[in-house]
């Protein structure tokens, strides 16, 4: 068994020359520094070329800069960082969060001890734009309890995933073996996107400790879940990118099979879960008309498996 591996970095960044100096510097200070940092700069308009490439020269590791002639956008533009790394692990690496000194360490040690996970994330602790700490962890916000952790050690994080994303990409490392399978990623969540896949065909290990302050600033392009974030929309408008995902997600699985694992009961799953997000894409406006649709899926123990059973139903009911 190997007892070290190669590691990489892929960091995505465009104009945030505010934070992406520290997120540097703290990549910089880790105990295990990594064997390569990509970072690929998304056409940005303000000084974060500059600082990535003032960066480069002094940093005690080799960097690469990649810029983007015109705008990629996010998703794309991690898949231009993922691409470039040449390491056994790929990190990935937000320009506004900052890393504890023995994140590296201690997923490059995870991965060792455990030769069948293709997946290795952590928790975070959430702060604010000052990095200062909001009093939450970002498990604790997903509610990524024991019982969840215990089912991802079980091997069966496909479960947890399809009821709820619990993986945040700024916590992930993943294994560059598995890069054919991820890539291209179409428009869309990139942590869910890569996460599922990975959970439909290895192993997810979830190492329960803070490794990052997860900066919350109001400019994020995710960040974590907001109360009333739903509200307003129709349930096309929330569940239809969804349904897009897990095709994409399906279609992608069943490209691959001849190279990576996939089960019938992985795709059995994955078709259940598209059976609920499209009647609920398609529950009729009129909210006194939704209730045989949505009883149908309840009966059948959809809102069980893949929703937070009747509070989502109840919510359907009343959008």
């Amino acid at each position: 068994m190997k007892t070290r591996l190669s590691l990489s970095i892929a960091l995505a960044s465009y104009n945030g020359e505010r934070y992406i100096a520290e997120q540097l510097d703290s990549i910089a200070r880790q105990t295990r520094l990594p064997d390569e940092l990509i970072i690929s700069d998304d056409a940005s308009s303000d000084a974060t070329l500059a600082i990535a490439r003032d960066f480069a020269r002094r940093a005690p590791f080799p960097v690469r800069v990649l810029q983007n002639s015109e705008r990629a956008g996010s998703t794309h533009n991690f898949e231009i960082a993922i691409r470039a790394c040449k390491g056994d692990i790929v990190f990935l690496c937000d320009q506004d969060d900052v890393w504890y000194p023995d994140k590296i360490s201690l997923i490059e040690e995870r991965f060792i001890n455990n030769p069948d996970a293709g997946v290795v994330f952590t928790d975070a602790d959430v702060v604010d734009e000052n990095l200062h700490p909001i009093g939450r962890r970002l498990w604790q916000i997903y509610k990524f309890g024991p019982d969840k952790q215990a089912r991802f050690m079980a091997n069966d994080a496909l479960g947890v995933l399809l009821k709820q994303p619990v993986v945040t990409g700024a916590t992930m490392a993943f294994r560059s073996s598995y890069r054919d399978l991820v890539l291209p990623i179409p428009k869309t969540w990139h942590d869910a996107w890569i996460a599922l896949l990975m959970g439909a065909t290895s192993h997810l290990d979830a190492l329960p400790a803070q490794l990052i302050a997860y900066r919350q600033h109001g400019q994020n392009q995710l960040g974590i879940p907001r109360a009333g974030r739903n509200r307003g929309k129709s349930c096309a408008a929330i569940y239809g990118p969804r349904v897009l995902l897990y095709e994409a997600i399906r279609k992608r699985l069943e490209e691959s099979a001849e190279h990576f694992r996939v089960s019938e009961q992985t795709i059995h799953r994955l078709d259940e879960k598209l059976v609920f997000l499209r009647a609920s894409a398609t529950l009729p406006q009129p909210r006194w008309r939704r209730l045989p649709v949505a009883l149908h899926e309840l009966l059948a123990l959809r809102y069980h498996s893949y929703a937070h059973r009747l509070t989502t139903f109840c919510k359907d009911l009343l959008r």
